[in-house]
């Protein structure tokens, strides 16, 4: 499902990586609209995380463009690319030392705010939208998995993005957290934030996505709404398995 031309917020153009003879990417067009929620899925070492790192300047394409509103964004650091509006969660996140949670926000909210006092308080906000409020004066690494995957997306928010990148942020949640977090992300694409989902989890991607994109061996194999790609042949064979239908149901 293409994005109409002139709507595309992010637009990769022939995005290649690679690391010797390790082909990680290759040619990867994609365009994603502004206010969009598209999932990217695929196998372990289809190059999803690589793709999520090459947008956000963590790793540098090897060939291709990649643009933000027009603006080419290959080679430059990622700081530069998170002031333009990229924000992104990992899948493995630890806290900063011995950080209370608020002032693991506040180092991201000061990227934007005009001082100190403007960053504490936007940054508690960003706690409240993602119900950790309450444990503000805590120190961070004493959070459960469930809590420090919401403190990183308060830290991405924190640096007030156009385009929100979530690595596999409900690896390893139980299905109650896992529900909890599909209608969080839902809230803040609502609010006008563009997101993109990197999940296993799939019943996350049919509830939120509505496009999914699917990564295999390095190449883009489909790109359409999630009912389409569950049943898609190439999909199947390359990712979901004979038995996904039975396991999570047809999707609606």
């Amino acid at each position: 499902m293409a994005v109409a031309g002139g709507d595309a917020l992010l637009e990769l153009r022939s995005v290649g990586v690679t690391y010797g003879r390790l082909r990680a990417l290759h040619d990867v067009s994609l365009r994603i609209g502004s206010g969009e929620l598209v999932g990217i899925i695929g196998p372990n070492g289809a190059g999803k995380s690589t793709l999520v790192d090459v947008i956000a300047g963590r790793t540098r394409a090897s060939r291709g463009e990649v643009r933000l509103d027009g603006v080419a964004l290959r080679g430059l650091p990622p700081f530069r690319i998170a002031r333009m509006g990229i924000a992104r969660t990992f899948q493995i996140g630890q806290p900063f030392g011995d950080a209370s949670v608020l002032d693991s926000v506040v180092i991201g909210a000061l990227a934007s705010a005009d001082d100190l006092r403007a960053a504490r308080a936007f940054a508690r906000e960003m706690l409240e939208a993602v119900d950790l409020a309450g444990r503000a004066g805590e120190a961070a690494e004493r959070l459960d998995v469930g809590q420090r995957k919401r403190l990183q997306l308060a830290q991405a928010l924190a640096m007030r993005p156009r385009l929100l990148l979530l690595d596999e942020i409900m690896a390893g949640l139980p299905p109650a957290e896992i529900d909890a977090f599909v209608a969080l992300v839902a809230r803040l694409n609502a609010s006008g934030i563009t997101i993109v989902v990197v999940e296993h989890v799939m019943r996350a991607i049919a509830a939120l996505a509505r496009r999914t994109v699917v990564l295999h061996h390095g190449e883009l194999i489909a790109d359409d709404p999630p009912e389409a790609v569950f049943r898609d042949p190439a999909v199947m064979r390359a990712y979901l398995g004979p038995r996904f239908q039975t396991t999570f149901g047809a999707p609606r």
